[in-house]
């Protein structure tokens, strides 16, 4: 280990530790105590990582308070620090803490609302990508026969969540809309996160158009996945499916049978 590694190793496990004394070989300018200073510091970057935390994910934080995400939070700091200086990038274990961490047990719904929230803040920080123009989808739209063999791009901010709760009407109900009379939380939902202009979006999605999206992504043709959309619900209609995608300016390359990937 370098010298600078054996320095910063006890350094980096105290700010964890709040009852770990200050790690030796700290000193300061003004000779104050380097204990003291050093506490401040650590309680600093806890808030830090706690204000973070709660940023990312508002609605986890109001089900269930203040004070008791407060104390999560600091148990996970504790449990997973960062390991990236970019503090968006932190927090993409937190669902996974969460679901593991008894005192939320009663809550079953809560890890997937954190799950959806976190697509939120990547889906904001997902890299651009210009959708395809409106003349080239109208021409390859009125050539029917190339399309169960094409495959489509989608924009990198685009995620999906299928969850055994109702997570996105948890979710609105916590952004101002009109909560249901009567939420029933067991109900099975899925959700589309997509980045539109500056905006994103949380949308209710039915489960064969989760699934027709999820194979679209791993590189699926609109044939394949089309067909295991309609297995699983006979109703489902490709037409509407394009229609929002390409409302949203949610498909980035559209790829023919024959042509190069993009």
């Amino acid at each position: 280990m370098s010298a600078a590694a054996a320095f910063f190793a006890p350094f980096a496990a105290g700010l964890r530790a709040p009852n770990r004394p200050a790690p030796p070989g700290l000193t300061t300018w003004n000779d104050s105590d380097p204990g003291v200073r050093f506490d401040v510091y650590r309680n600093n970057v806890v808030v830090s990582l706690v204000g973070a935390l709660a940023d990312g994910f508002p609605v986890t934080q109001s089900l269930v308070g203040e004070d008791f995400f407060l104390w999560m939070a600091r148990e996970y700091i504790l449990a997973e620090p960062p390991r990236s200086p970019v503090l968006a990038e932190y927090g993409d274990s937190f669902p996974a803490f969460i679901a593991g961490f008894e005192p939320a047990a009663g809550l079953a719904y809560l890890p997937d609302v954190a799950r959806l929230e976190r697509l939120r803040v990547r889906a904001y920080h997902a890299a651009d990508a210009e959708a395809v123009s409106t003349a080239l989808l109208t021409s390859q739209l009125q050539r029917p026969e190339q399309l169960p063999g094409t495959r489509l791009q989608l924009h990198p901010s685009l995620s999906l969540l299928s969850s055994s709760h109702a997570v996105v009407s948890i979710w609105a109900a916590h952004q101002g809309a009109a909560p249901p009379r009567a939420l029933e939380v067991e109900r099975q939902e899925s959700a589309l996160v997509l980045r539109s202009g500056d905006d994103v979006l949380i949308l209710p999605t039915p489960p064969a158009t989760a699934a027709f999206l999820s194979l679209l992504k791993t590189g699926a043709t609109l044939g394949d996945a089309t067909a295991a959309a309609l297995e699983s619900a006979p109703d489902f209609d490709l037409t509407q499916c394009l229609a929002s995608l390409i409302r949203h300016g949610a498909i980035v390359a559209w790829q023919p049978p024959g042509d190069p990937a993009p």
